[in-house]
């Protein structure tokens, strides 16, 4: 199978301390209830790190990088997404990365 055009996941590393891992999740939630409906958004969800019960990931997939951008560059995106703010791994060069799907079976 090919890949699906235009298609783009965003994956947002996140860190928290053993007594803020309750706060992420209950952060993820809100965000996810809030974001839903936007447009281009297909899905998002929230992983957590096997060995190291402290890091997680939100990996959220889009239609196309034009729509991840349109929704990143409007209003309503840093209010929105401000719960998981003090989470985000600064210990990375970019708490977070955008890649392209380039084949998919």
């Amino acid at each position: 199978m090919s890949g699906a055009p235009g298609r783009v996941r965003v994956l947002l590393h996140l860190r928290a301390a053993e007594g803020d891992v309750p706060a992420v999740a209950d952060a993820y939630h809100r965000i996810s209830k809030d974001l839903a409906g936007t447009p281009g958004l297909l899905g998002n969800e929230l992983l957590r790190e096997v060995t190291d019960p402290g890091a997680f990931a939100v990996l959220s997939e889009w239609e196309s990088l034009a729509a991840f951008q349109g929704w990143e560059a409007g209003s309503a995106h840093r209010g929105t997404t401000s719960p998981l703010r003090e989470f985000q791994d600064r210990e990375r060069p970019s708490p977070f990365a955008l890649f392209e799907v380039s084949a998919r079976y």
